[in-house]
């Protein structure tokens, strides 16, 4: 039973779906179910890099702790992400903190007998580089906007990211899926919670974002983006 919800969630992954039965079975094989609650650790910040995860349920934070003990928080993952990206081809520690947020189901793949199916199945390969390159645009996207914009337009761009990467789209406007608090959006581009509050409040009095009665964001992202033009 286990194999087979395994399976059917690893063909539903961009990655993956495109694989044959035959293709698509040494991945399941070497593939785990396992079931997490919320506040529980994933993985620490530099324990040992031997294992990624797809999430088949719940949320997962992804976030960084500097020598201060002060959190950055890089992503929040949804049902159908994969984590953490630098685990392929490469040896070392894991670079963040997996934290759950939500109960939630990960498929565990040991990262050694994944790379050994990788390098059997070339095309494989290239659907990973690609994803891994989108990764790296990303990356160098926030660092251009931390370099070249202000803390206004940094915040108004954090919230159009969070539009693509947590948000489903309602009519003319954006809902985000996770529940964000004034402090876990300033801690995801180092600001503080004071200047994040004066942001929303601002951008609330703008008509540009709302919240629904659970507080879940309302974000009106094409009138949003008119704020960095």
């Amino acid at each position: 039973m286990k194999l087979a919800v395994i399976k059917r969630h690893l063909q539903g992954v961009s990655l993956f779906k495109e694989l044959s039965e035959e293709e698509i079975q040494p991945i399941v094989d070497i593939s785990q179910i396992r079931k997490y609650s919320p506040r529980s650790f994933v993985f620490m910040q530099g324990e040992p890099l031997d294992r990624v995860f797809f999430i088949h349920s719940g949320k997962v934070k992804i976030h960084k702790t500097d020598l201060s003990g002060k959190e950055q928080i890089v992503s929040i993952l949804e049902a159908g992400d994969m984590f953490p990206h630098a685990g392929f081809f490469r040896k070392g520690n894991f670079p963040a903190h997996a934290e759950i947020l939500e109960t939630a189901e990960l498929i565990v793949i040991p990262v050694g007998q994944f790379e050994k199916i990788l390098l059997k199945y070339p095309e494989l390969c290239i659907k990973m580089f690609k994803v891994l390159g989108e990764k790296i645009v990303d990356l160098q996207n926030r660092l251009e906007e931390k370099i070249l914009r202000d803390t206004y337009e940094q915040i108004v761009m954090l919230l159009l990211r969070l539009c693509k990467s947590n948000g489903v789209r309602i009519d003319d406007q954006y809902k985000l899926t996770s529940y964000f608090t004034n402090r876990e959006l300033a801690n995801m581009i180092g600001t503080s919670r004071e200047t994040m509050n004066r942001t929303i409040n601002r951008l609330r009095k703008k008509g540009l974002i709302d919240s629904d009665e659970e507080g879940y964001f309302l974000i009106q992202s094409e009138k949003l983006e008119d704020e960095i033009i």
